[in-house]
């Protein structure tokens, strides 16, 4: 267990200095809280909060936080502290029997996560036996098509889009999905998906874009829009995001 905590502290603080990435969050949160809207579930299950847990957005609705890093699970618990309808669970999300944290759940949020953990399909396991029956699944990943890796591939700096970045490695991030291996991820698991997107066109890299940020170029105004654009051009956003329901294998 220690092994693994420390990889969770480094990864952490590694978090917290990634520039542009509490940009690239809100727009993240955006859509996952409207999914959430879109499914109006009565019981909800985050795994994995960083440090801004859904359920500081979702008063009402009765919600449990599976999170495996301690400064994550700590803040979290601070946060829910006048909330009894909120239970923060501090482990990972395969080692938690459902029933310990009541049961089923209509609704279970992956965000940003599956592209990071070793083993991908242990941790689907993990969500499905989450799943109330008529229960769904959100999944959010990075995007191997974004426009800013593909424009490295017609710069020539990157062979592939799927190529390992400073950043991923930083990240301790496993790998990057294009939308065909995210969907075979879920399907794998017993998932088939019912709906899909992508959020955010982002044209250069964290680091990059961050310097426009600085520089004043890219207004609220410019990134709404880069936004908005992913409705219009879905393979190219920089992340992907799926709803799935289980299915009978």
């Amino acid at each position: 267990m220690s092994v693994v905590q420390r990889d969770l502290v480094d990864y952490a603080e590694q978090y917290r200095a990634l520039p542009f990435e509490p940009v690239q969050i809100a727009y993240r949160r955006r859509l996952v809280l409207a999914r959430v809207a879109a499914h109006a579930p009565g019981r909800l299950l985050e795994i994995g909060c960083g440090e801004a847990p859904l359920f500081t957005d979702l008063p009402g609705v009765e919600s449990v936080v599976i999170e495996p890093t301690e400064a994550f699970a700590a803040g979290a618990r601070a946060l829910a502290a006048d909330r009894p309808d909120v239970v923060v669970v501090e482990d990972l999300a395969e080692r938690v029997d459902p029933a310990s944290v009541g049961g089923g759940f209509d609704l279970v949020v992956l965000s940003c996560l599956l592209h990071e953990v070793p083993d991908p399909q242990l941790l689907l396991a993990a969500a499905r036996r989450f799943c109330a029956p008529g229960g769904r699944l959100h999944v959010n990943v990075p995007s191997a098509r974004s426009l800013h890796r593909m424009l490295a591939v017609a710069m020539g700096l990157i062979a592939d889009p799927t190529t390992t970045s400073d950043t991923q490695r930083r990240m301790q991030q496993r790998g990057i999905y294009d939308a065909e291996g995210l969907e075979a991820e879920l399907r794998a698991a017993g998932f088939a998906v019912r709906e899909r997107g992508s959020l955010f066109v982002k044209p250069f890299t964290h680091g990059q874009m961050q310097r426009l940020v600085d520089d004043g170029f890219l207004t609220p105004q410019l990134l709404d829009g880069l936004d908005a654009l992913a409705g219009l051009l879905p393979d190219l956003g920089s992340e992907l995001w799926v709803d799935a329901e289980p299915v009978d294998a």
